[in-house]
């Protein structure tokens, strides 16, 4: 059951039968601020606000999980400048979450390969990690130094070395125990991926775990990405038929 519906939605959506999880590639930051001649940092701190709402709004209307693409592997190839500010951001955000989890009852978690972080946002996404053993509300994932197949190889790396050490029997590997090495471990596979910004491509974004997802697209840009198109494509994903492979 929902635990808020909005009173005037512009689509029709069924607040009582979401996904249990929402991924989103929170893509165009840089274009929306090149259009309105702004350095592309001022994008990331607008793309950052859009994901606070995004974050709230998915919370109140009842969405257990949400995944967002923060930061990939391949984005240490952009400026420094850009590079700074989206580690600046990440900063700010981790300081105001650890404020706001207990009281909203938000658990944060963290996707990716952390050890590239500055020392002190490795604390922090280590303190945000333990604060969120103690609730059992909405949990936030964010993808940050993180690449689908990174993840992977490391997580066939992990069962080699288990094989090695004769932990495990290669040939008794199923499906349901490799992802049980993945950043994802004990997170069901999301429903919906949402690809804002008008790209038609997955860029890395969780290759195992979004097998059977529904893909919704739009040209939105995220830092205008709204709660309404939000709506939009829970209605989407609401009109189509999940088969997984059967008729």
């Amino acid at each position: 059951m929902a635990l808020f519906k909005p009173k005037a939605a512009q689509v029709q959506v069924d607040f009582d039968h979401l996904p249990r999880h929402v991924a989103i590639i929170m893509d165009g930051n840089g274009r929306w601020a090149k259009r309105r001649g702004l350095p592309r940092t001022a994008g990331h701190a607008a793309g950052a606000e859009t994901f606070r709402t995004i974050a709230t709004y998915c919370q109140k209307i009842g969405i257990e999980y949400l995944t967002v693409y923060a930061f990939s592997t391949e984005n240490w190839k952009r400026p420094l400048e850009e590079v700074s500010a989206i580690i600046g951001l990440l900063k700010k955000y981790l300081l105001e979450s650890i404020e706001k989890m207990e009281r909203d009852k938000i658990r944060l978690h963290f996707f990716g390969d952390l050890e590239a972080l500055p020392p002190e946002l490795r604390e922090l996404t280590v303190r945000t990690d333990d604060i969120s053993t103690h609730y059992d509300g909405m949990q936030v994932n964010v993808c940050f130094n993180y690449g689908g197949r990174d993840e992977i190889v490391r997580a066939a790396r992990a069962f080699a070395a288990e094989c090695a050490a004769g932990m495990k029997d290669p040939a008794q590997l199923t499906e349901t125990d490799f992802s049980g090495y993945l950043y994802s471990a004990g997170i069901p596979d999301p429903d919906l991926v949402i690809r804002p910004s008008g790209e038609l491509r997955i860029s890395n974004f969780l290759l195992w775990q979004s097998a059977y997802a529904e893909f919704y697209y739009t040209d939105v840009l995220w830092p205008d990405f709204s709660k309404e198109e939000l709506n939009k494509a829970l209605a989407a994903y609401q009109s189509r038929s999940r088969r997984y492979g059967g008729v």
